[in-house]
């Protein structure tokens, strides 16, 4: 069962101190952390400990034990295996983890580790964000990236009610302090991707199938935009341009090309959800010697995929489950 897709619904906050709740728009909550704006019950700003935060919606269907498995649920990864029943530690070991032990024991350990990890799932918009946070937080511009429509088992047992997000700052989550014995998914709620809506940390044993497609979708019609782009693109000198001023020793050149490919980039930016632009420049980043059309069909689809979502969710009933 799908849930309405919506980027620029409204959400709820509710106070800490005052216990106030109220319903907001994005650009309410854009500003207000920026403290331009305050609570409507107490005046409380921002800056405080208890200050008002994004809370869930006590409508939500998901609220309901028993519609939980009902639902899809989404993922998005660089794994093309997601979830993989089996862990490689190669990746981590790389990056420094265990190496003062050795051998079988170092890979070992590792895995456990990583074993003990919950996954997570969230809403359609809670993936499209977590994957354009990467992008920019985590460089992985250039890495192909996997959307799974996750389909929980019918006798999934639910952790009751639901908690603030219990990610560390990597965002990692132990299962078993989530999940206690007899339980195989906690909703909590998000505060990072899709602000207000719940998500789930769970085993692999909870899940039933997946479906997967490569995002952005590669095969982008030829649209207005794309066409624009491109002659934009190809109606501008790739010759260098010097920085100018103090800092340009310190700075990268830059051609009237890759100028023009940030702008073009900003322009969809700014007619997207504003918690979401500064994501979708970063991942729609023109780099230098890049190929226009290539640029183009991509970022539209990138944009697409928050715009209008109805071609990746007919992409989805396409592929076959994959039975986990």
């Amino acid at each position: 069962m799908e849930r309405r897709i919506d980027f620029w619904r409204e959400r709820q906050m509710l106070c800490g101190r005052c216990d106030h709740r109220w319903r907001v728009d994005l650009d309410w909550i854009d500003r207000w952390e920026q403290a331009e704006e305050t609570c409507p019950g107490c005046g409380m700003t921002c800056e405080h400990e208890d200050s008002p935060r994004v809370t869930l919606d006590s409508g939500d269907p998901v609220l309901d034990d028993d519609r939980v498995a009902q639902f899809a649920w989404y993922h998005t990864s660089t794994q093309a295996d997601w979830p993989s029943g089996d862990f490689d530690s190669a990746a981590v070991l790389a990056a420094g983890t265990g190496r003062m032990m050795d051998g079988k024991q170092r890979d070992s350990a590792c895995a456990a580790r990583q074993r003990a990890k919950a996954l997570h799932v969230g809403t359609y918009e809670a993936a499209v964000h977590n994957m354009l946070r990467r992008i920019r937080d985590q460089a992985d511009q250039r890495s192909q990236f996997y959307l799974y429509r996750v389909c929980l088992k019918p006798s999934v047992v639910v952790r009751e009610g639901w908690l603030v997000d219990p990610g560390n700052f990597l965002g990692d989550v132990r299962l078993d302090e989530v999940c206690p014995p007899g339980v195989e998914v906690a909703r909590y709620l998000n505060y990072h991707e899709d602000p207000g809506g719940l998500s789930l940390a769970l085993g692999r044993d909870a899940i039933a199938s997946v479906q997967r497609i490569a995002v952005p979708l590669p095969d982008t019609w030829d649209g207005g935009w794309v066409r624009d782009a491109v002659a934009a693109l190809e109606g501008v000198s790739g010759t260098v341009v010097p920085a100018a001023g103090k800092q340009a020793r310190f700075m990268r050149p830059s051609s009237p090309r890759a100028v023009r490919g940030r702008e073009l980039g900003a322009f969809l930016a700014g007619r997207l959800p504003v918690n979401l632009r500064d994501q979708f420049a970063s991942a729609a980043a023109f780099a230098e010697g890049e190929d226009a059309e290539q640029w183009a069909r991509r970022t539209s689809s990138l944009f697409d995929l928050i715009d209008d979502p109805t071609r990746v969710l007919t992409a989805l009933d396409q592929q076959d489950p994959r039975e986990i």
